[in-house]
């Protein structure tokens, strides 16, 4: 069982109000073996809403920004918590989230310049899943890996 990223799942609740649907995702929650999460609804935000970037501090905080200039740091910590509770509850171990995304990505994410750049770092649902035991892949990781069940 996974917890995957909505957006994967053919949901349309990207930042764009799009979503980015993956065959093999759909298909695996089509067949009950996974459960879609978008942190950033489960926090409230909307869909479509500013793009949001990771700016990390020199004291190494992150904090995520969207493209209005909104500190939206709060927003996204809550929504990674929810979707980490409902990874727990369900007592699922592995992810496959949205690469890139300030929420979702896992070991590369837009740089905060809001350029198009990308940096080596986590989004903050990835890192807290990953400090909680799950594995954590993207879809790109998963897709060349042959990692679905």
């Amino acid at each position: 069982m996974y917890v995957v990223s909505s957006c994967l799942a053919g949901i349309p609740c990207r930042y764009d109000g799009k979503s980015c649907a993956n065959k093999v995702v759909v298909e695996l929650v089509k067949q009950g073996k996974a459960v879609p999460v978008c942190p950033e609804q489960l926090a409230g935000l909307p869909a479509p809403r500013p793009c949001c970037e990771i700016l990390a501090e020199q004291s190494g905080k992150k904090r995520v920004m969207n493209a209005d200039g909104k500190d939206l740091t709060k927003e996204f910590v809550d929504g990674a918590q929810k979707a980490l509770r409902i990874a727990k509850e369900k007592g699922i171990t592995k992810a496959i989230l949205k690469s890139k995304s300030p929420s979702c990505g896992c070991g590369c994410i837009y740089d905060g310049t809001f350029s198009g750049k990308t940096i080596a770092g986590n989004g903050i649902t990835a890192e807290l899943f990953l400090e909680n035991g799950i594995e954590v892949l993207t879809e790109n990781e998963a897709d060349k890996q042959k990692a679905f069940p």
